[in-house]
C-alpha cells in the first residue's frame, strides 16, 4: 500500500519557495526553544548564506555547535545528504534543519515549527525523493528515519519480523496530532 502523496497545491502561491520557509519554521522554532545552536552542521559562512536567502534583515547567530554525546545527527544528516536530489546548498541546508529536529521530544514535523505533517512530507518528497519513497506505509518521519539509520548500520530494532505482527504498529503509523 502507498502513502498518499502529499499535495503542495495550497502553498503554490507562496513566495519564497516552499524549502526557504521550510528553513526559516526550523530556524523560528528553534529561536522559540531557545536551543542553540539554531541549526547543526552548519559553519559560520554557510549559516550566514542561510539567513541571507532565507531570512534576510533578520540578525541571527547559529550559537555554539557541540553536539550531544549520544544523539544521531550526523548520521541523519548524511542520510539526508545522501538521499538529497538536487544535493545543492538549499538541500543540505534542508537535511541539516531536519536532522537537528529530529533530536528532539515532538513528532518531526512540530520540533521543526510546520503546522502540519503535510507539509514536512511535502518538502521530504520535493528534496529527498528516493528516502521519502521509501516510507511506502507512511510510517511517522522520526520513526522511519531511525529505522533506515538501524537498517544502514545493520542493527536489529523491530520486536517482530514484520509490521503487522508488531504490538508497537499504532506507534509507528498511528495519526500525528
Amino acid at each position: 500500500m502507498n502513502a498518499p502523496e502529499p499535495s503542495l497545491s495550497h502553498l503554490a502561491e507562496v513566495v519564497p519557495p516552499l524549502e526557504q520557509i521550510v528553513v526559516a519554521c526550523a530556524i523560528a522554532q528553534s529561536q522559540r526553544i531557545g536551543a542553540q545552536p539554531l541549526i547543526r552542521g552548519l559553519d559560520d559562512a554557510a549559516f550566514a548564506a542561510l539567513c541571507a536567502r532565507c531570512l534576510p534583515d533578520v540578525p541571527l547567530t547559529n550559537g555554539r555547535s557541540a553536539s550531544a554525546p549520544f544523539d544521531e545527527f550526523d548520521e541523519l544528516f548524511a542520510l539526508l545528504c545522501d538521499h538529497a536530489s538536487p544535493r545543492d546548498e538549499l538541500s543540505v541546508w534542508l537535511a541539516a534543519a531536519i536532522a537537528t529536529a529530529a533530536q528532539r521530544d515532538e513528532h518531526l514535523w512540530q520540533d521543526m515549527g510546520l503546522p502540519s505533517r503535510r507539509e514536512l512530507s511535502a518538502i521530504l518528497n520535493l528534496r529527498f525523493p528516493s528516502l521519502a519513497a521509501l516510507n511506502d506505509r507512511d510510517m511517522k518521519w522520526k520513526k522511519f528515519f531511525y529505522r533506515q539509520l538501524c537498517l544502514r548500520a545493520e542493527v536489529p530494532i523491530c520486536k517482530s519480523p514484520n509490521c503487522a505482527d508488531c504490538s508497537d504498529l499504532a506507534v509507528c503509523f498511528g495519526p500525528e496530532d
